[in-house]
């Protein structure tokens, strides 16, 4: 995605462990270890002490701020430029606490700093321990001989990250690191690419610049007289010389001296268990232990979403030291799956294959891209990460990536995609930009990827690492106008820093799973032209992201038959009830400041109206506020409709390769969430609201999915399938008129053989031929439309779908549908809502203002004279609450 868019102590450690999900309780004694957690109220200061309130640690500045009323809600009309001087101001935390005399005792103290946001200075009782400069790292200080009886200070003295880049900037005089800005429909801040934080908080044409600072995750102490545990993973490899599943544990300790520990692993589900005798060095140090396991043909694997289950083991892990101390003691959850990325010639093609094999099995990835969830991290819930991925697997997708230009996110996160089967195409922090590559910055991306190599690459989720967003791309195609006497110093600086620095590193700690060096890429073919390809967007090998606003979206010949689509996409507006939250009435017109201010992309808002136009009637409606409502209708209208159809290529383009071009292998729309209320490319609504899109996304990523279009004349509809087992399958077309609710005819086509994971066609005639065939003659492109489904003997496979044989805004006979609906609790607590409709609407939309939950089905092509759609809660409601706030919109009935 680019932001220039030319388009007692118990030590509790998350852990994962190899392909699988882990969570790792550590028992230790009071002899051994003592952990003191400092995840409590802290002070904030401003710089010349003007403002001092408290503030909860995990946190940031601007959620004290917020929390303790001295600024209003962050996302309220233009509050992201009001609070701009937030982030103007160095802020320093203070917190006390007492130190027992046990504490103190220990052989050695480390101060701990899961997240610091970003630059710092940090001192204990009045010296200085150490510094810190990236978001992204856990930093440790030893402390030990600092502490007192009594109370102890901690002072986090953080630096304006704004300012903190600019002098950054400044420093680096010997040439400019572009760009130095984002552009100003941005209402952004300059040189984000000089500090080790997420990108995305300095601006983007999605969201609003909230550069935060502040303790974003845990602090707390750990001491100890023997040992410390770091860090824990396991990775599993198969080896099928041996048929046997290897799993790699690695164990990285802080020992206080050399120490020796037995360290027992046990499967018991699979009857494999080893003991090693490991010596820890006096020092940090990491071992590595294999254990083989003895029943690889009984393993059952983790499976992607839609393909299996996301099967687990019991994993057992004990130590002791040689005297019979008990110093480690966890049970766990263990995940077994391989990944690889197929890049290999295609007959009749030129160029390379694309596409990921997950326990040899290829996948095509159904999904789309993660940015994140709030500018605030401290305030995404638990409940919002799990909404918002429940919905990525609700509407059948089973892959995310998360995008370079936001935060590597919470353990959490990754904790439920391994629970729910969904793949993650793991970005390294760096977008659309090119990056300095002095000694430090360099030393502490390293640092950044180590740390989050380790965390991550246990969990089976994650399928492939990868180096950037963009970057490859921006240098190829010179987004910033470098001349070309001074493009080869650039060209070395990215390699430096993604294939010497960051690729060496994670295929040093990670050899599980593919990394590619950008996004988009042309993968192996990249590498052989130096890293940066002469054409990063070649079709025949790689990942594409493609964006185009001004072309008529409907026509899916100028759409890139690519091997992998990882981004495209359209822009609308949110439901007005998500608007309603941070706007007042003035603000309430496509026209207002307010729609001129949320809009971040360069003429977002008129490109949406003249793609909406090519197709709809814009609404005109000689009520201002029905006018508005209207306008963010048919903006989902249209960005559902675009996706729909550049979706649905993609995935009928799966199983052929027509000019040299094809095999396409996933399907990652942009983007998924959002960060606040306002129009952006997402598919969920801040707060996690369905858009059209989604609702439209659960049909397009069905298993079974019928794709029709028009090809010179003539109707085409493929039988796209995801199962492992084939299918006999036929096409059932109806042609309606607009005015009637009863089909003109029905044809059938012959049972064709679809074979699981293809695409085939299997229903072809001309659409004069099927309109003269209909019987009454009464059909033309302007006065009918079809709909088809695919059936195998038995029953309906797969949705119900549909094809315009005109634009919607020149179809005749379209009648108002004058659409009525009750509203009923079903037996299971669940609602239903029984329509009624007298003509054939298209894209019925229901609405239901800040009740929260989803329906069914939604935006759908009513056909039928009643439609029963089911509402599902995702909190304490009533019949008379969801009757009230229910409305029935169709297009018909905006304009």
């Amino acid at each position: 995605m680019s932001a220039f868019r030319k388009r007692g102590s118990v030590l509790v450690v998350l852990c994962y462990l190899g392909s699988f999900h882990v969570l790792f309780g550590y028992n230790v004694s009071r002899e051994e270890q003592h952990d003191l957690s400092l995840n409590r109220k802290w002070t904030i200061q401003n710089s010349n002490g003007s403002l001092s309130l408290p503030a909860e640690v995990p946190g940031c500045v601007h959620s004290a701020l917020l929390k303790q009323g001295f600024i209003k809600d962050l996302y309220f009309r233009f509050n992201d430029v009001a609070y701009r001087w937030i982030a103007l101001d160095n802020w320093t935390y203070t917190t006390t606490f007492s130190a027992s005399t046990e504490l103190r005792a220990k052989q050695r103290v480390q101060l701990v700093f899961e997240g610091v946001d970003t630059v710092a200075s940090i001192s204990l009782n009045g010296v200085v321990v150490g510094k810190t400069d990236n978001m992204f790292r856990r930093y440790d200080f030893s402390v030990g001989q600092l502490l007192r009886e009594g109370e102890n200070v901690v002072k986090v003295s953080l630096l304006s990250p704004v300012v903190y880049a600019s002098e950054r900037s400044q420093a680096h005089s010997s040439y400019s690191v572009p760009p130095d800005c984002p552009p100003p429909v941005q209402k952004g801040e300059c040189h984000v690419n000089f500090i080790r934080k997420a990108q995305s908080s300095f601006s983007w044409d999605w969201g609003p610049s909230f550069p935060t600072l502040g303790l974003w995750k845990g602090v707390h102490l750990e001491a100890f007289d023997v040992l410390r545990l770091i860090h824990l993973s396991t990775v599993p490899v198969y080896n099928s010389s041996l048929s046997q599943w290897v799993v790699t544990v690695e164990v990285l300790v802080d020992a206080v001296e050399e120490t020796k520990v037995q360290v027992n692993l046990s499967l018991m589900e699979l009857s494999t268990e080893q003991a090693f005798m490991v010596v820890f060095p006096s020092g940090q140090s990491k071992n590595t232990l294999s254990l083989h396991v003895n029943t690889s043909n009984q393993v059952k694997l983790w499976w992607p979403s839609g393909h299996g289950e996301q099967h687990s083991y019991h994993l057992s892990v004990r130590g002791t030291m040689l005297e019979g101390t008990a110093i480690l003691r966890t049970d766990t959850q263990v995940y077994f799956r391989t990944v690889e990325l197929v890049q290999e010639p295609i007959a009749g093609s030129p160029g390379l294959s694309f596409y990921f094999r997950v326990n040899k099995k290829p996948i095509f990835l159904k999904g789309s891209n993660w940015i994140p969830a709030h500018a605030l991290q401290d305030l995404v819930s638990p409940a919002d990460v799990r909404n918002l991925l429940q919905s990525s697997v609700s509407a059948n997708m089973n892959a995310l990536r998360v995008w370079g230009g936001g935060v590597y996110e919470q353990d959490m996160f990754y904790s439920l995609c391994d629970e729910m089967g969904i793949m993650i195409w793991q970005d390294f922090m760096f977008a659309c930009a090119m990056y300095p590559t002095e000694p430090d910055f360099i030393e502490t991306v390293r640092e950044e990827v180590v740390q989050q190599v380790r965390r991550l690459k246990s969990h089976p989720s994650v399928i492939v690492w990868s180096g950037n967003n963009e970057n490859e791309a921006a240098l190829a195609t010179n987004w910033f106008g470098i001349p070309v006497a001074q493009q080869p110093r650039y060209h070395r600086d990215y390699v430096t820093l993604y294939v010497d620095n960051i690729r060496a590193i994670v295929q040093k700690e990670d050899g599980s799973r593919p990394f590619l060096v950008s996004s988009p890429t042309n993968g192996v073919e990249s590498q052989q032209e130096g890293w940066v390809a002469h054409d990063p967007y070649d079709l025949h090998y790689g990942d594409t992201h493609y964006y185009s606003y001004s072309h008529d979206c409907w026509d899916w010949t100028a759409l890139p038959r690519t091997r992998f689509a990882s981004e495209y996409g359209f822009q609308s507006w949110p439901s007005f009830s998500t608007l309603q939250k941070v706007s007042v009435s003035e603000d309430w017109s496509y026209g207002s400041n307010f729609s001129s201010h949320r809009q971040h992309h360069q003429t977002g808002n008129q490109q949406m109206l003249q793609q909406a136009g090519l197709h709809y009637h814009l609404p005109a409606s000689a009520d201002p506020l029905k006018r508005y409502r209207d306008t963010l209708y048919i903006t989902q209208v249209m960005q559902a409709q675009c996706v729909k159809v550049q979706t649905e290529f993609y995935r009928r383009s799966q199983s052929e390769v027509i000019e040299g071009k094809g095999h396409t292998m996933g399907a990652l729309y942009w983007q998924l969430n959002d960060i606040w209320q306002g129009p952006s490319w997402s598919s969920l609504e801040f707060g996690g609201k369905w858009k059209m899109l989604h609702y439209f996304a659960k049909d397009f990523f069905s298993p079974v999915l019928p794709v029709g279009f028009e090809d010179q004349g003539s109707l085409v509809v493929y039988a796209v399938s995801d199962l492992s087992h084939d299918l006999h399958l036929r096409t059932v077309v109806s042609v309606y008129e607009w005015s009637s609710l009863d089909p003109v005819c029905t044809v059938a086509s012959r049972l064709v053989l679809v074979e699981g994971g293809s695409a085939e066609v299997i229903h072809k005639q001309p659409i004069s031929a099927l309109l003269a065939g209909c019987g009454r003659g009464s059909c033309t492109r302007l006065t009918c439309l079809l709909t088809f489904h695919l059936e195998d003997v038995n029953s309906q496979q797969g949705p119900i779908n549909h094809l315009f044989l005109s634009s919607p805004k020149n179809a005749q006979r379209m009648l108002r549908p004058n659409i009525t609906a009750e509203v009923q609790q079903d037996e299971m607590g669940g609602y239903t809502v029984t329509l009624q409709s007298s003509a054939v609407a298209a894209f019925v939309w229901l609405e239901v203002g800040d009740v929260p939950g989803r329906f069914s089905t939604n935006g759908f092509l009513m056909v039928t004279r009643n439609r029963t759609v089911t509402f599902n809660p995702w909190g304490p409601t009533s019949t008379q609450q969801i009757a009230q706030a229910l409305t029935v919109t169709s297009l018909r009935d905006v304009y």
